[in-house]
C-alpha cells in the first residue's frame, strides 16, 4: 500500500500548481491562428476586381476585341501552314477556350450584381430615412404655421387699431361740439365701411 502511494507523490508534485492542470483555452486570451487549407483574400478587393471585370464585359471594346481574337484563331488555323496549326477545323479547342471564358464571367457579373444590389439597398434604406425626416419636418413646419395663424388671427392688426383710434377721436370731437345724439358704448359698433376681417 505504501509503495503505491509513493508512486502517485512522484507521479504528481504536491500542491496545486498551473503545470499539473491540463492545457486549456484560456478566456483572457486570443485563440491562436487556425492553419487554413485554402489561401486567404480580401473579399472588397475580390469583389472591386469582379465589379470592373463585369464593367469591361459589358462594353463595345470587349465585343470588338474578342471578335478580332476568334477571327484570328479562326484564319491562322485555316491558312496557317500544317505545322503550326494548333485546332483544326471543328475547332474544339477555341470552343473550350470560350466556354471557360463564359464560365467565369457569369459568376464574375452575378458577384457585381450583388454588390451593387447591396448597394442599392443601402442607398434606398437612407433616401427612406430622409423621406421620412422630411415629412416629420414638414409636418411640424405645417403645424407651427397653422399655430402661428391661428395666434395672428387673434393679434390686432394696425389697420384695425388705426381705424378704432379714428372712431375715438371722431366721437371726443363729437363729444367736444356736443353733436352727439346717438350713446355708443363701444366705437366699434358703428361699422363705417370697414371689413369685419380687419380686427
Amino acid at each position: 500500500m505504501v509503495p503505491e502511494r509513493e508512486s502517485l507523490r512522484e507521479r504528481t508534485p504536491a500542491g496545486a500548481t498551473a503545470a499539473s492542470r491540463p492545457r486549456t483555452n484560456r478566456l483572457d486570451q486570443p485563440l491562436p491562428r487556425r492553419r487554413r487549407i485554402l489561401p486567404e483574400y480580401d473579399p472588397e478587393a475580390f469583389g472591386r476586381l469582379s465589379e470592373r471585370i463585369a464593367r469591361f464585359l459589358g462594353t463595345g471594346r470587349f465585343i470588338v476585341w474578342m471578335t478580332v481574337a476568334i477571327i484570328l484563331w479562326v484564319v491562322w488555323n485555316i491558312f496557317a501552314p500544317s505545322g503550326l496549326r494548333f485546332d483544326e477545323y471543328p475547332f474544339i479547342f477555341l470552343t473550350l477556350m470560350l466556354s471557360l471564358q463564359a464560365s467565369y464571367a457569369a459568376p464574375l457579373i452575378l458577384l457585381a450584381q450583388n454588390r451593387q444590389d447591396d448597394r442599392d439597398r443601402v442607398n434606398l434604406e437612407q433616401d427612406r430615412k430622409q423621406n421620412e425626416r422630411s415629412i416629420a419636418d414638414t409636418e411640424y413646419l405645417t403645424r407651427e404655421i397653422a399655430a402661428l395663424r391661428i395666434g395672428l388671427g387673434e393679434v390686432a392688426t394696425r389697420d384695425w387699431i388705426r381705424s378704432e383710434l379714428q372712431d375715438t377721436i371722431k366721437e371726443m370731437e363729437e363729444r367736444q361740439n356736443g353733436h352727439r345724439h346717438d350713446p355708443v358704448v363701444f366705437p366699434a359698433e358703428r361699422s363705417r365701411g370697414r371689413d369685419a376681417d380687419d380686427r
